[in-house]
This record gives C-alpha cells, sequence and structure tokens, in this order.
C-alpha cells in the first residue's frame, strides 16, 4: 500500500503498472480480510491520485491498461473514476459510467450522487441534474428523498429558481413532506434571486404550513426589502414575524430600528426603542449604533451624547462604528476643538474592532472616518492601532482638505 500512496501522474505510465501490480501480486496469495481490503484500496488509490493530478489521458490509458493486466475493477473504482471524470470537465465519460452503474446492482450512497450533481450543476448542465434525479427515483427509490432535497438546495444557490420549484413539486408529489429547513432555503432563495412578490408568496407558503421563519429567512427577506427601499414594508413584515420572539435575539427589533433610521423618522426611532427596553430586550452593540448613526448624520448632540451614556451605563463597549459616528458629526460641523470633549468617556486607548451587525451599513452606509480607517488598518496589518491615533491621523487629513479647499 505504500508505494500506491506515492503514485502521482508525473510517473510514467508503467511505473504506475508496477507498483500496483507489486502489490496485488502479493495480496493475491494473501487470504487474510485484511490483506484483501489492502488489494481493493490499492485500486482504487491510483484512480484517486490521478484525479488530484488531472491527468484525463492517463486515466484514460491506465484504466484499460489494468484491465488488460486482469485486475478487476470494482464498483467503487468505477464511482471514483466517474466523479473524476464529472470533477474535471469530461462529461461524455462520466455519463457513459453513470449510465453504467446506474443500471447495475451497485449500491449507490448520497455522498456520490450529491459529488456528482454539484460537478453537472457547477457546469450549467441543469436538465442533465433533472435526469440523474428521475433515475435515482427509479433505481434507487430509498436515496429519493436526499436527493431531492439536495438538488433543491443546488438549484436555489444557482438562482434556477423555475427548476428548484419544478424539483420541489415533484418531492411532494411522491409523498415527500417539507420541512422546516426547506421551507426556509425556500425563501432564502426567493429572496435572493427573485421579486418581492415571489419572495412574499413563498413566505405565505411557509406560514401556511405553521412553520416558523428562521433567522437566515428573516435576514434574507429583509435584505430584499433593504434593497428596494421598501422600509414600510420590512416594518410590516417584522411585526408579522412577532417582535417578541426570544430565538432570534434583538435582530427582529434592530432591523424595525433601522426601518425608521432609513428615513430618519426619529420620533419613531425613539418610541420603538423605549418600546424594546419595555418588552424586555436589552440594547445591544448594534441597538445603540443604530441610534448613534442616526443622531450623527442629523447633528443631533445631545440626543447622541445621550446614547454614549446609556451605552456607557449598559457596559456596551464602543467600537469603531461608534466612534465614526462621534468624529464624524464633529468634524462635518467643523467642530473639531469640542471633539476632546466628545471621546473624554470613551477609551481611546483601545485597539479599533467593528462588532456592529453589517445590515446597518446596508442602510445607512459607513461613515468617512470608519472607511478611511479601515483601509488605514487593512494597509498596515502589522501596526497595534489605537482609535486615538487613528483619529489623529483622520483629523490632520481632514484640515489638510479644508486648507486645499480654502487655498483654490
Amino acid at each position: 500500500m505504500g508505494a500506491i500512496s506515492v503514485v502521482s501522474a508525473t510517473l510514467p505510465l508503467e511505473t504506475k503498472l508496477i507498483g500496483l501490480k507489486a502489490v496485488c501480486t502479493h495480496n493475491t496469495t494473501a487470504s487474510a480480510p485484511k490483506d484483501r481490503k489492502r488489494y481493493r484500496n490499492s485500486k482504487k488509490a491510483v484512480i484517486r491520485s490521478l484525479s488530484k493530478k488531472g491527468s484525463p489521458h492517463i486515466a484514460n490509458e491506465l484504466v484499460p491498461r489494468l484491465q488488460a493486466e486482469g485486475f478487476l475493477l470494482d464498483d467503487s473504482t468505477w464511482t471514483a473514476l466517474m466523479l473524476y471524470y464529472a470533477n474535471n470537465g469530461f462529461f461524455t465519460q462520466a455519463d457513459a459510467l453513470w449510465n453504467t452503474i446506474i443500471n447495475s446492482a451497485y449500491n449507490l450512497d448520497i455522498r456520490v450522487v450529491s459529488e456528482l450533481i454539484d460537478a453537472y450543476i457547477g457546469a450549467g448542465l441543469f436538465h442533465e441534474v433533472i435526469r440523474i434525479v428521475q433515475q435515482i427515483s427509479i433505481r434507487h427509490p430509498h436515496l429519493q428523498h436526499q436527493v431531492y432535497v439536495h438538488t433543491i438546495s443546488c438549484f436555489g444557490k444557482v438562482g434556477e429558481l423555475e427548476l428548484m420549484d419544478y424539483t420541489l413539486k415533484e418531492m411532494i408529489s411522491k409523498g415527500y413532506p417539507v420541512d422546516s429547513s426547506i421551507g426556509n432555503a425556500y425563501i432564502v432563495y426567493h429572496s435572493r434571486f427573485g421579486s418581492i412578490t415571489m419572495m412574499e408568496h413563498a413566505y405565505k407558503r411557509l406560514k401556511s404550513s405553521r412553520f416558523l421563519i428562521e433567522e437566515d429567512g428573516i435576514r434574507a427577506v429583509s435584505d430584499a426589502y433593504i434593497r428596494d427601499k421598501k422600509f414600510h414594508n420590512l416594518g410590516n413584515f417584522l411585526r408579522e414575524v412577532g417582535l417578541g420572539r426570544r430565538n432570534a435575539g434583538n435582530l427582529l427589533w434592530n432591523l424595525l430600528l433601522l426601518s425608521y433610521a432609513a428615513n430618519f423618522k426619529m420620533k419613531s426611532l425613539q418610541r420603538e426603542f423605549l418600546n424594546m427596553v419595555e418588552a424586555g430586550f436589552d440594547p445591544d452593540l448594534t441597538t445603540f449604533n443604530i441610534r448613534v448613526a442616526a443622531f450623527s448624520k442629523m447633528s443631533l448632540f445631545w440626543d447622541l451624547h445621550l446614547s454614549l451614556e446609556h451605552m456607557n451605563h449598559n457596559g456596551i463597549i464602543p467600537d469603531l462604528v461608534t466612534y465614526g459616528c462621534v468624529v464624524d458629526a464633529y468634524l462635518d460641523r467643523r467642530l473639531g476643538r469640542n471633539l476632546d470633549f466628545a471621546l473624554r468617556k470613551m477609551n481611546v486607548k483601545d485597539s479599533p474592532v467593528v462588532l456592529t451587525d453589517p445590515v446597518l451599513f446596508e442602510v445607512l452606509g459607513k461613515g468617512d472616518f470608519h472607511s478611511s480607517s479601515e483601509v488605514l488598518l487593512e494597509f498596515n496589518m502589522r501596526k497595534t492601532w489605537t482609535y486615538k491615533e487613528l483619529i489623529a491621523i483622520y483629523v490632520k487629513k481632514k484640515y489638510r482638505s479644508n486648507q486645499i479647499f480654502w487655498n483654490y
């Protein structure tokens, strides 16, 4: 077995055959089950070695030579060769082997079928995938449900919604139920690649099946509404899901606050924040940063400072987003001299970190200080930065840009 483990596609074909023959000659005289297992594994090792090296001409030459030498290639070797062909784009050869395997008595497993489907979908051969699924339904019905679930997921990931819907209907027609994971995945893919109407229809189907929409589904639907700037619809959706749900953490409340912050409806933002606290939810960093970002953009300094005091009282440590909101609010109004006062209760010697939910940036974007600091941090990753150093560099940059502006 040791000789086979070092077989590579760079060695001459004769060397491969000699190595394999030496191992197999030894094992044909052995009667122990362990030796026979080594014999079977040695044959598969050759195909796997070729698969890793990507040498189709050697594979095409090696297999007939092995057969001519009297080696009996078992079913697992043929499936390894089939997957090798499929993963390297030789679908004519892969299809020929697949038809041989599917019509034989070989007991397929879900791993082989899933990998074959992945290869065909990666090449855009979607109708061939439908054919494979149909063949599995006839020849290996015990794998039907698993193959249906995997195919639905694969079609969804590449945005083939019609084929996903077709496969789902086929699965239901065979008597297989739609569980919560399939229902939520169905919503996610329609949210990413479909229209708002299609997404809402998918959500209604999930509700009618009495399954709860999970966090991934909530985020996907919210992202779709945010992309289309339908913040009113987003608010209605979140209330329909139920703001009191505990298993989603603060996600629902934070998205609701964002729906108001997006249009700078400050009174509604404040009202819903109070409702959130009264409902027993503890505001997190993202909750505070949504409010801080809105106050910063509106230059509401009093509310900005109250939010910072509230954060400090609750033990919430500010991140780069928080510092950015404060710095931008003061420098945009040319109040740089008051910046030290604004930051007096914040630990500017901390190292910069971003812990805010990225959904905030999708709605309100990143501030100028935040964006500039990220560029600087990526440019010089070896240095251990502090907020104080980043602020000093940014203030100097803004001062120079203002000087250039007034000189012209």
